[in-house]
């Protein structure tokens, strides 16, 4: 009887060594590649910066509806129609640590049906650094802070231009539990001057879901809380109450204090190993929700 008891035993032991060990083996093997299977963020293309190093080249589209009347503080004008968005973004990988980023530039045509004339030209452009400060593939893990610097150089029938500079202090990371990822990133808008552009703290999440290679759906969320009332609005003796998102930021009179807020879903494709596409979709969920009916974003990735 001892004697049967220690052969299945033996055999019991041997069979969890190799079950320990193939364990081990996978999840050593899934730690080490968890990245592969991580995606970038689509939405906020210009705020939203994902932590990973890389060195890529990605075109984004942006199609924006803008509500049917604008609510400022004391009444409100009927307003419409869409601004669209042309940009290209640029990373470079200096090593595994450090990235040069481009992050705002392109060509913006503004055309809302109401209130406002149509307008064209070029959007303000910005960059900047950001370093990689914890790479944990065991607890799967990432965390970057960086800058960017947006300098004046657009036009100003579009709304840009305005202002010396605006400095944005970000830190972003990423956590991984298998096939389901959660980015953040939060950071602060801080123009170098206040009366001309608005402070904001800007914060963003997302979570996505590895089901394929060309399938791999997530849900965002993005939000900015303004700091301060600047001298200026869009529109001059109108006094906003709210600021205007990611692509500008007028210097409202009376937004302090309010929080524009976007909710959104949407999925990548992996075309190849080094091409991704990217679909967005987000509407502004919190009143007043000031140009921000609703938003489709498209990218495309192309990593080197």
């Amino acid at each position: 009887m001892k004697s049967t008891i220690s052969k299945i035993g033996g055999t019991a032991g041997v069979a969890a060594l190799a079950l320990a060990a193939t364990t081990g083996f996978v999840r050593a093997a899934d730690t080490a590649n968890w990245l592969d299977n991580t995606i970038s963020p689509v939405s906020n293309p210009i705020f939203f910066e994902d932590p990973k190093i890389t060195s890529e080249v990605r075109p984004v589209y942006m199609y924006h509806n803008l509500p049917d009347q604008f609510d400022y503080k004391g009444g409100h004008a009927a307003l419409g129609g869409r601004v669209q968005v042309a940009a290209v973004q640029l990373r470079y990988a200096i090593n595994d640590r450090l990235s040069v980023i481009a992050t705002k530039d392109g060509y913006i045509e503004f055309q809302p049906q109401h209130s406002l004339p149509h307008a064209y030209g070029f959007a303000d452009l910005a960059a900047g650094l950001k370093y990689n400060v914890i790479n944990d593939p065991d607890k799967q893990f990432l965390l970057t802070p960086g800058f960017t610097i947006t300098v004046p150089t657009g036009s100003t029938e579009v709304f840009q231009g305005r202002g010396s500079a605006e400095w944005n202090l970000f830190v972003s990371a990423e956590k991984g539990l298998g096939n389901f990822h959660l980015t953040g990133n939060a950071g602060l808008r801080l123009p170098d001057n206040l009366a001309e552009q608005s402070a904001q703290i800007h914060y963003s999440l997302q979570a996505d879901y590895y089901t394929c290679q060309y399938f791999i759906p997530f849900v965002a969320a993005n939000g900015y809380t303004i700091l301060n009332n600047g001298h200026r609005n869009i529109v001059d003796g109108v006094p906003l109450n709210t600021e205007l998102y990611d692509l500008i930021n007028s210097g409202s009179t009376g937004a302090a204090g309010s929080t524009e807020f976007t909710v959104g879903t949407g999925f990548r494709t992996r075309i190849t190993k080094n091409v991704d596409l990217g679909f967005a979709y987000e509407g502004g969920v919190v009143e007043p929700v000031g140009i921000f009916d609703n938003r489709f974003t498209v990218d495309a990735i192309w990593r080197f």
